[in-house]
């Protein structure tokens, strides 16, 4: 600006896009190394910074929002964040919207937040509150989108403003009166989409649907398995029993579902309720009534939980399932512990499994049904 052969000859140089707060702010630490920094300053301050190259500013300034980050501003921050590259931040602030996701979305920020920055929230497995909460907060913002756009806000428009935002939304997670109540009515859905969605809660086996299933909260890191069994054998009947096993684990652990055996005749459908049950109260933790398709192939089968159920250490447990359907494969030479070695940081969890006493379809720790346990750490 001031030397070399772009250097400009005015006595005055205007900085159009610098707020003079900003600059002032520049101007003394460069000269005093003193920090003022405010917060209706900070960003302003923050840009001037970067447009500068003055890292050490840069940095002040970061800090002053890590330390000033709550569930309020954490979707305004997010979006500054995001928009002068500031990668630790933006980190910070979807950590602190997962841990309060509800008082994030009701804040006045969440509306005024751009499209990439939603779908990159709506793509966590990590946020904390339910489904039906999460579409409502997405219809808000689609309304004030439509607005900001100059659109008139009717349902097409609210679905042409989120485009990709929606598939994102994990409408299975939902209870079926949830969705009647919400989603079906609300028109940004098609009638093909509600068909769909109404038939995946109320009919086994489900079909197929468009949207996500897999639980949301409490889910850190990477999904991971275990398979308790070393070969697979055919013909395991089914009479109305639950295939039942207990299992303990040495850590806390979210179990998000179980893989399960198919039939030996080829492509089928299978109805199936699966169950964690507290093996000393016999309270039912976590449940789902369903069905899964099988191919006829010896593979397991996903059947998901609706969500996480927590495990914790060294208490007993009992996996449960209920299978209606023709003979299916089966496992045999059974481990009593199975141990899964996280490939990236070396963290073992080691399960143990004992016989479950009493009605159990023949499945125990040598052979049977409920070969794999699906889980996060």
């Amino acid at each position: 600006m001031f030397n070399g052969g772009m250097a400009t000859t005015s006595t005055e140089i205007e900085l159009p896009d610098v707020e003079p707060a900003a600059f002032l702010a520049l101007l003394k630490f460069l000269y005093s190394d003193e920090v003022q920094i405010g917060p209706e300053t900070v960003m302003t301050t923050l840009y001037t910074a970067k447009k500068y190259a003055v890292p050490a500013l840069e940095a002040h300034c970061v800090e002053f929002l890590k330390k000033n980050l709550r569930a309020d501003n954490a979707f305004m921050l997010l979006t500054q964040a995001r928009l002068f590259d500031e990668p630790q931040l933006a980190s910070l602030c979807l950590e602190n919207i997962d841990k309060n996701t509800a008082d994030a979305i009701t804040a006045e920020g969440f509306t005024d937040i751009d499209l990439d920055t939603l779908v990159a929230v709506l793509e966590r497995d990590t946020l904390g509150i339910r489904e039906v909460r999460l579409f409502s907060a997405v219809v808000r913002w689609s309304e004030a989108e439509c607005q900001r756009q100059q659109l008139q806000v009717t349902p097409e428009n609210k679905r042409k403003v989120l485009g990709k935002a929606l598939a994102l939304i994990r409408f299975p997670l939902m209870t079926i009166e949830e969705f009647a109540a919400g989603p079906a009515q609300s028109g940004i859905l098609m009638d093909r989409e509600v068909v769909s969605l109404f038939l995946h809660f109320t009919v086994n086996p489900k079909p197929r649907v468009d949207f996500i299933d897999r639980p949301r909260c409490c889910l850190r890191g990477k999904e991971c398995s275990i398979n308790r069994f070393q070969q697979v054998e055919s013909r395991w009947g089914y009479s109305g029993t639950s295939d039942r096993i207990r299992f303990s684990v040495n850590k806390r652990i979210f179990v998000v579902g179980f893989g399960l055996y198919g039939s030996i005749h080829g492509p089928t459908d299978y109805q199936v309720n699966i169950q964690i049950i507290h093996t000393d109260s016999n309270t039912v933790l976590g449940q789902n009534d369903t069905g899964f398709s099988c191919d006829g192939s010896a593979s397991t089968f996903r059947v998901m939980f609706k969500e996480p159920v927590e495990v914790l250490p060294n208490v007993n447990y009992t996996a449960c399932a209920t299978l209606k359907g023709p003979d299916s494969h089966y496992g045999t030479k059974g481990l009593r512990k199975v141990t899964h070695e996280s490939p990236t940081t070396g963290a073992k969890t080691c399960f143990t499994f004992c016989y479950a006493a009493g009605n159990n379809n023949g499945t125990s720790v040598e052979d049977g049904q409920i070969p794999e346990v699906i889980f996060y750490t």
